[in-house]
């Protein structure tokens, strides 16, 4: 689950450009346009590593692209004065998907195979686009309730539609999945105050703010420049945070161990890195606000070292599977 838009699994650092969609519009090319987006841009871990099953692997690139290219549409400069405009035009686009007429677009026609050839339906991706409209009309979430009633159009989709990918469709599974993508997406609010606050937006409930004595243009402030006495109230405020997403993703924790071989690992790292970083958000405090945590290469070793150690067993029985095919 780490092939996601940065509400789920951390925003994207600057980028490389955006690669040139191919022509013809074939199928594989199309799926390797879908893996290009995804290298384009810089992600905590890697999109869609080596340790999801190769099966399955072209179709999470293909659920990320669709999802990434959106996620401009709602984010990104350029499309300034017209997002809702694209927002309405890759809708039509997902419509059409579903009513046999693929549009001729490398996402689209990497997407619609997907589609087909799991029988995906249709709300998750309504859901995600849904959420990103909602970044252009709330700027603020008075409760942490109205912050999940967003996270469960803009993040919980996701779980969804990885866990279909691997076959999944029972409720429980799912609810551990929701309770995953919206840890993971918390935890990258929490990582990337700064860069929302100059979006205009603010996810930090603003009942938790009134709790610790503080609200937003405390956080620009202290943004700004070192705050001396605002601090211990921004601590105790991240720390809060912290403790709570952690709560979600221990909620979230029977999933590793009930998946398969498939995405096992693959899960488990999502599980690691949300955890680290949070590790990481902890001990910054209010420095979240001036100095934005990042997991280092060390740090991510060490998450790719325990989720082996956890479901690293998942690996040589893929292996020996392939061995006994050839």
């Amino acid at each position: 689950m780490s092939v996601v838009i940065h509400r789920a699994f951390g925003r994207p650092l600057p980028a490389t450009s955006i690669p040139a969609p191919p022509s013809p519009l074939e199928l594989a090319a199309c799926y390797r346009y879908c893996e290009a987006l995804a290298r384009s841009r810089h992600h905590n871990f890697p999109v869609a590593s080596r340790f999801l099953s190769s099966r399955l692997r072209p179709h999470a690139l293909a659920v990320y692209a669709f999802a990434r290219t959106a996620d401009d549409f709602a984010d990104e400069p350029r499309f300034a004065g017209r997002r809702a405009l694209e927002l309405d035009r890759w809708e039509d686009m997902l419509e059409a998907c579903y009513h046999g007429q693929v549009p001729e677009h490398p996402v689209y026609v990497a997407l619609a195979d997907t589609i087909s050839s799991f029988d995906l339906p249709i709300t998750p991706f309504s859901s995600l686009l849904a959420g990103f409209r909602a970044d252009l009309e709330t700027s603020r979430y008075s409760t942490f309730q109205d912050l999940r009633g967003y996270t469960a159009l803009a993040a919980e989709p996701v779980g969804d539609l990885f866990l279909y990918l691997s076959g999944y469709r029972d409720p429980a599974l799912l609810g551990y999945g929701r309770d995953l993508a919206t840890g993971l997406a918390l935890a990258h609010f929490w990582q990337d105050i700064p860069a929302d606050l100059a979006r205009g937006r603010v996810y930090v409930p603003e009942e938790d703010l009134r709790h610790f004595g503080l609200a937003p243009p405390d956080l620009r402030a202290a943004g700004a420049s070192e705050r001396p006495e605002l601090s211990p109230r921004l601590d105790a405020l991240f720390r809060f945070q912290v403790a709570r997403t952690r709560s979600l993703l221990e909620r979230a924790r029977p999933l590793v161990d009930l998946l398969g071989d498939d995405i096992a690992v693959e899960m488990a790292i999502s599980w690691h890195g949300g955890m680290r970083i949070l590790d990481k958000i902890y001990a910054a405090g209010a420095r979240v606000l001036r100095e934005r945590p990042r997991l280092t290469r060390y740090d991510k070793a060490q998450v790719v070292s325990r989720a082996v150690a956890w479901r690293g067993g998942s690996l040589a029985r893929r292996a020996r599977r392939r061995a006994r095919r050839r």
